[in-house]
């Protein structure tokens, strides 16, 4: 088959990457590209990490200068080169895993080659894709098969928008229907040859626990991850008794309804996107960036978002951005390290499978071999949890919390999962005081009570959470408003009782004259 012929895309990414290596300024200009070149860019998997690192760095910084404000920074045209240089680069690496020269395909493309993809017009993270399998006939040719929408196509921004601007009350929806991953490692990694997307095992390149094991640990609790490695479609056509073991605490009903009620925890919305209008390739000037041609700004529209409901994740949002910030945010622990990261490289696994499915939690099936993996990897963090380490605490207490951890009644498993996360959160680990707040908000696990909830949001703030920092002072500043409305009540009430009063008397000497 003949070579599918370049985009213009493809000439960007290649003159980005170019510029980047010769030390040039990229054309327009990108933020961080300092920081950029500090990363190691080696086309590497393992580069990816430090993007990510970098990403979560930016996001910090942004919520602490007071300006993390997606659409205003989306509206800033370095800010959009930064984030278009990162998905060419991811891209690369990529097409690179799987032996193949990237191709990049803007909306036009896009929307010609696969009429099945639900794109919606205005979201920013939709409008490039790269193509990093080794043939597209069937997906160029076919174009009224629902296969289309299969297709081996990355949408590299999502991930990105994800990883710096992702929260509770931001979702970010995958156009290809899949669970949006929370950074570009983790993203590249899903649809890598050996991924478990890819007819592969749910562990594949893991080492054995047994290898690793901390000297103070109980050998007999080593994991062998050989054991797990195996097709997980097979598992899915099992009889629901393999299942029993994976009930849910909070059902997705109760998750999304304690989310919508819950008080002070929104975000501010942002600012309206401008619009911008998309310039002709053939008009874009040497002066101009090349990206502004091919990927435009507009202001959401709403009718077009209905057109694509939102996927229900299978965990809870408060459990799924706990995790997220289980990565994100550093605490230094004391001890259990080893252990916790022994039972998060299994446990990481199992997640990422999950999180793919779009179905509860408890309608996964898996094997009894990898249930027992699962249950080792819960028990060495348990060691490492009872050893003081936080991270394992709240991740245990999330299992526990979920009805899928250590303890075998429903209640005696919640109550163990909330004492974990308040004996995290008397450490100071704001991860576990920024949780347990949403847990006393949303009534999770506990009786719902806003000002123990406020007060360990307060917590979490004092001790270098963000996000909880920002919460926070939309709180004061929201109370500083409801005392000045009633101070101006109270004030235009004395008024018009004075007014009142005057005219009174104004009448009476009026009749008495």
């Amino acid at each position: 088959m003949s070579a599918s012929p370049l985009t213009p895309l493809d000439y960007i990414a290649a003159g980005y990457w170019q510029d980047f290596l010769a030390g040039r300024p990229i054309a327009g200009g990108i933020a961080y590209e300092a920081e950029l070149r500090h990363c190691t860019l080696d086309e590497s998997l393992a580069s990816l990490q430090r993007v990510d690192t970098l990403l979560s760095q930016i996001r910090r910084d942004m919520i602490k200068a007071g300006m993390w404000d997606e659409a205003t920074l989306l509206t800033d045209e370095r800010y959009r080169n930064f984030m278009v240089f990162l998905a060419f680069y991811a891209g690369r690496v990529l097409a690179q895993q799987w032996q193949h020269t990237p191709q990049w395909l803007g909306r036009f493309e896009l929307r010609k080659r696969y009429p099945q993809l639900p794109l919606i017009t205005d979201d920013f993270y939709q409008h490039m894709a790269v193509f990093y399998g080794s043939d597209n006939t069937v997906y160029e040719n076919d174009q009224n098969s629902n296969d289309n929408v299969k297709a081996p196509l990355f949408f590299a921004l999502e991930p990105i928008g994800l990883r710096l601007f992702g929260h509770i009350d931001r979702q970010f929806i995958s156009v290809q229907d899949e669970q949006v991953a929370s950074g570009l490692y983790q993203a590249v990694s899903a649809k890598l040859p050996s991924s478990i997307d890819d007819e592969a095992s749910l562990v594949t390149t893991t080492p054995s626990i047994s290898q690793n094991m901390h000297p103070s640990a109980d050998s007999a609790r080593s994991i062998n991850t050989s054991q797990i490695t195996g097709s997980i479609d097979p598992l899915l056509n099992k009889s629901t008794e393999d299942a029993s073991t994976a009930t849910v605490v909070l059902n997705d009903e109760t998750s999304q309804r304690a989310i919508l009620n819950k008080p002070v925890e929104t975000d501010l919305p942002p600012t309206e996107i401008q619009t911008k209008s998309i310039l002709s390739e053939s008009a874009v000037s040497k002066t101009e960036s090349p990206v502004a041609s091919t990927i435009a700004l507009a202001k959401p529209n709403p009718v077009a978002a209905l057109k694509t409901p939102a996927k229900i994740s299978p965990t809870p949002e408060i459990f799924s951005q706990l995790l997220i910030e289980l990565d994100e945010i550093e605490v230094l622990q004391a001890a259990g390290n080893s252990e916790y990261q022994q039972a998060r490289n299994i446990l990481d696994q199992f997640e990422q499978h999950i999180a793919k499915q779009q179905k509860p939690r408890a309608k996964i099936i898996f094997s009894e071999t990898h249930l027992h993996s699962k249950q080792q990897a819960l028990l060495i963090l348990q060691d490492a949890a009872n050893a003081g380490n936080t991270a394992a605490m709240l991740r245990l207490a999330m299992y526990e919390l979920l009805a899928e951890g250590l303890k075998a009644d429903k209640a005696a498993s919640t109550e163990s999962g909330v004492e974990w996360v308040k004996q995290a959160a008397s450490k100071n680990d704001s991860r576990a005081q920024r949780l347990l707040s949403k847990m006393y908000y949303q009534g999770v696990g506990l009786p719902q009570d806003i000002n123990i909830g406020k007060y360990w949001l307060a917590q979490a703030a004092e001790n270098g959470h963000a996000e909880a920092a920002s919460l926070a002072n939309q709180w004061q500043q929201a109370q500083a408003l409801i005392a000045t409305q009633k101070q101006e009540q109270h004030s235009l009430k004395r008024y018009q009782i004075l007014f009142a009063v005057i005219i009174v008397v104004a009448l009476l000497i009026i009749v008495l004259v």
